[in-house]
C-alpha cells in the first residue's frame, strides 16, 4: 500500500539540501514498511539498524561520533561495506540511543553525502529532552496512520482520490457520493493503521482487523509504562483511557474532573504532553478571538483530546461492526464523537498540525479554525443531516471571515459564501475554500 509519505521521502532523496532525516511517528503508523519499501526500490544498497532488537549497536555509538569511524564500525558489524552511492542507511528505534541521534549532526556537516533516515516509535518523546539533540542539522517528516485518500487507493479507487485530492467534488456525482459514504464508514470503524488495513484488504475479516486494533492498544499501554517511570505511567493510562467517554459527551472539551474526582491539570498535564509527544493524541485549543497567529490567541488550558485513529476509537468504545451496515448510526454514535475524531485525524495528516476551536462565551462554539493564507475560516462538523447553521452564523456575524464551512455526510453544495463539504473530502477543505 503507497502511501503519500513515499512521494515525499522521493523530494527528500532528490533535495540538494537533504540532510539525515528524522521520521516521526506513533507505533504502528508504518513507519518501518514504508522506509522498507522505499529502499528496496529506490536504492541499490540498504543498511537497517533496529536499536530495539539490536541494542549490541549502541556501544558503537559511545565513543568517537566521527562519521568515518561509525561508517567503518557498522561496516565491521555488518560484514559488508558501506559506501555512499545509491545507499540508504536506516537507524530505527533510535531513540533508544540518544548518542546515534547526536551523530546526525555530524553526518549532516562532515559527510552529507550518506543518505541516512532514522525513525522511533516514541522519538516526539525524546527530541527535545537532549542538550545534544541536532537541531538544524535533521530534516523532519511525520507519518499519520493512513488517511481515508490512501485508503481509497489501497482499495484501487485512485480515480475517485484523486478528484477529492485536487478538490474537485463537485463533479462527484450522487452514485458516487453514495459510494463514497458507504467506503467511509468502512474506513471509520477500520481506521487507519496499516496492519489493520492490510488485514482486511486480505482476508476480508472484520472480527480479526477488531483483534489486531486491541492489540495495538495493548502495546501503546506497554509503551506508557516501557518509557515513563511507574507513577507517570499509570496517569498516562488513565487519561488515555478517559479520552472516548470524553470525546462521547455532549460537550467535547477534556474535563480532568472526568479522569477522577480530584484530578487537576498540575497533576496530569505532563501526561497529555507525553501523549502528544508520542503522537497518540491530536489537542485541539480553544481560541475567543480568531486572530493570526492562532496560537498566539489560543487558550492552553481549554482544549479537545482526539485520538491518532477513529478505528482505535470504536475498538476501545467496544462499537460493533454491523453499525456499518446502517444508514446513519455510525455517523450519530456516541454524540458524533468518530466523526469529528474523523475530521481532527484528516485535517492533522493534510497539515493542520496544530487545531484550534471558537468558542464565544457559552452561545456558539465553532469545532475548527482553519487558517488559508492570511485569513481565517470557522469549520462546524456535522455527524447528521442537520442544517443547523447557528454557530457558523454567530461566528459570520462578529468576524465576516468570506467563507463559513460546514462539514457533513450531506453531498457537496455552496450557496454564496456557505460551503458544505462531504465527511470524505475533510482532507481538501483548504483547496476547496479558495475555489
Amino acid at each position: 500500500m503507497k502511501r503519500k509519505a513515499y512521494y515525499d521521502l522521493m523530494e527528500w532523496k532528490k533535495s540538494r539540501d537533504r540532510k539525515p532525516l528524522l521520521l516521526q511517528g506513533a507505533r504502528q503508523v508504518g513507519k518501518t514498511y514504508l522506509i522498507d519499501e522505499f529502499a528496496k526500490k529506490e536504492y541499490s544498497e540498504y543498511f537497517y539498524f533496529n536499536f530495539e532488537r539490536t541494542p549490541e549497536l549502541i556501544p558503537l555509538f559511545t565513543e568517537s561520533l566521527d562519521p568515518k569511524i561509525i561508517i567503518a564500525k557498522l561496516g565491521m558489524f555488518t560484514g559488508k561495506k558501506i559506501g555512499f552511492k545509491d545507499t540508504l542507511i536506516f537507524f530505527d528505534e533510535i531513540q533508544i540511543s540518544p548518542r546515534t541521534i547526536t551523530s546526525l549532526k555530524y553526518f549532516c556537516e562532515e559527510a552529507p553525502e550518506y543518505h541516512i533516515i532514522a525513525a522511533g516509535s516514541l522519538l516526539g518523546v525524546s527530541v527535545g529532552k537532549k542538550s545534544s539533540f541536532p537541531v538544524g542539522k535533521v530534516n523532519f517528516m511525520n507519518l499519520y496512520p493512513m488517511s481515508f485518500l490512501e485508503f481509497l487507493n489501497a482499495y484501487n479507487d485512485e480515480l475517485l482520490s484523486e478528484l477529492i485530492r485536487e478538490g474537485k467534488i463537485d463533479d462527484v456525482g450522487e452514485i458516487f457520493h453514495n459510494k463514497l459514504a458507504d467506503k467511509l464508514k468502512l474506513y471509520l470503524y477500520l481506521g487507519g493503521m496499516p496492519e489493520v488495513l492490510q488485514s482486511y484488504l486480505v482476508h476480508q475479516n472484520i472480527a480479526e482487523a477488531r483483534e489486531i486494533q486491541k492489540e495495538i492498544i495493548k502495546a501503546y499501554k506497554n509503551d506508557f509504562s516501557k518509557y515513563a517511570d511507574a507513577h507517570q505511567a499509570v496517569k498516562t493510562a488513565e487519561v488515555w483511557d478517559s479520552i472516548p467517554y470524553q470525546l462521547s459527551k455532549e460537550n467535547k472539551k477534556f474535563k480532568f474532573s472526568d479522569i477522577s474526582k480530584n484530578a487537576r491539570s498540575s497533576t496530569y498535564g505532563l501526561t497529555i504532553t507525553w501523549l502528544k509527544n508520542a503522537g497518540l493524541v491530536y489537542p485541539a485549543y480553544n481560541v475567543s478571538v480568531p486572530k493570526i497567529p492562532l496560537s498566539g490567541y489560543s487558550d492552553k488550558s481549554k482544549f479537545k483530546l482526539y485520538m491518532l485513529d477513529s478505528g482505535l476509537l470504536g475498538a476501545m468504545l467496544g462499537l460493533t461492526s454491523d453499525i456499518i451496515l446502517k444508514p446513519d448510526e455510525l455517523f450519530m454514535e456516541y454524540n458524533g464523537a468518530f466523526i469529528e475524531n474523523f475530521v481532527a485525524s484528516e485535517l492533522n495528516a493534510s497539515g493542520y498540525e496544530q487545531l484550534f476551536y471558537w468558542s464565544s462565551e457559552g452561545k456558539a462554539e465553532v469545532d475548527f479554525l482553519i487558517k488559508s493564507g492570511n485569513s481565517i475560516y470557522p469549520v462546524e462538523v456535522k455527524s447528521g443531516s442537520s442544517r443547523n447553521l447557528k454557530s457558523l452564523r454567530v461566528y459570520e456575524g462578529l468576524y465576516k471571515p468570506g467563507r463559513v464551512v460546514r462539514i457533513s455526510p450531506r453531498i457537496f453544495s455552496r450557496e454564496k459564501e456557505f460551503i458544505n463539504i462531504p465527511l470524505y473530502a475533510v482532507s481538501s477543505v483548504g483547496k476547496i475554500i479558495k475555489m
